[in-house]
């Protein structure tokens, strides 16, 4: 798109981002969305240091065009990454889960390009103070880890768009073009997705989650743990566990212990539907079938132009 300054700062044909969800969001995916002309992300919090380097140089290998990684600030192995990042020439960095102040500077003098996730107005503005390029700003309905504010995507937008001046990336219950057209509409220029790319063949999902996402219906997610860090679950044996130790007033240290080690790998990666944890959206109730990343992409696309083209058109 001419003119839109998410797709100028990423050179990238269309603005739609795809999500770097951990244990999903592998080399494949990442240079099958970029390649379809948006931009595909490696999501590095579920990779070891090495791992991450060899989804990296794949990734480089499958695609000339602009990638980048995601990268949660609490990983533990973060400086790790940071300099493998580095290393392998990454332009685009996407962080998330703690302050953007800590690693922006750094990253931003080895001329690659920041875009911080939050999930409202407060750190929006903190995000333009620590100098991000741009922002995504991703509402409840998003899957895996989640806001305590619990700020829907139809009112989170608007309301960061008018308290920030960077580029904005809505994210949260989009997987459509015609949701991607109401992002705009609030003020977004790009919509970053992630659900919908999961039921892809290119996702590094288990066939398990992958079925299990296009047979959700409305109302199969919630969001759960939020003594920890909220999460949005597929509704499950182990999120009904942990549900009903909530609601027996479980401690903090009782949750972790439920929790253990492992468990979104458990379910997202190993396909143990009972056990694991489900993090998905709540769009996945409309998500009905699997298909290549870049048929998803296009579709989305082509939805928005239409959209936006039958909005010129309508009569009040």
């Amino acid at each position: 798109m001419k003119n839109n300054r998410i797709c100028n700062l990423f050179n990238i044909k269309k603005p739609i981002i795809q999500a770097g969800m951990i244990w999903c969001s592998g080399w494949e995916l990442a240079s099958a969305v970029s390649n379809a002309g948006g931009l595909g992300i490696i999501g590095s919090g579920s990779m070891y240091p090495e791992i991450l380097r060899t989804h990296l140089q794949k990734c480089k290998q499958a695609t000339n065009k602009p990638f980048g990684v995601n990268v949660p600030l609490l990983y533990p192995n973060i400086e790790d990454h940071i300099k493998i990042i580095i290393e392998e020439g990454v332009k685009i960095v996407f962080t998330s889960a703690g302050n953007p102040k800590t690693w922006t500077s750094h990253l931003k003098q080895q001329g690659i390009t920041v875009v911080h996730v939050v999930s409202g107005v407060k750190f929006a503005v903190k995000c333009e103070e620590a100098g991000v390029d741009a922002i995504v700003a991703e509402g409840f309905e998003a899957g895996g880890h989640n806001g305590r504010e619990e700020t829907t995507t139809l009112v989170l937008i608007p309301q960061v768009r008018k308290a920030v001046k960077i580029p904005l990336i809505a994210a949260g219950g989009i997987g459509t073009g015609a949701q991607m057209a109401a992002a705009f509409a609030l003020g977004a220029e790009a919509v970053q997705v992630g659900s919908r790319f999961v039921a892809t063949p290119e996702s590094s999902a288990h066939e398990n989650f992958k079925n299990a996402v296009i047979s959700a219906k409305e109302g199969d997610t919630h969001v759960t743990l939020k003594q920890l860090t909220p999460v949005r679950l597929i509704k499950n044996k182990f999120f009904f566990e942990v549900d009903e130790a909530e609601k027996k007033g479980a401690s903090v240290d009782e949750l972790k212990e439920l929790l253990g080690k492992a468990r979104a790998k458990k379910g997202m990666f190993e396909g143990n539907l009972e056990e694991g944890e489900l993090e998905i959206g709540q769009i996945s109730g409309s998500i009905k079938e699997i298909k290549p990343a870049a048929e998803v992409l296009d579709e989305i696309y082509k939805e928005f132009m239409e959209t936006m083209e039958a909005l010129k058109n309508l009569k009040t």
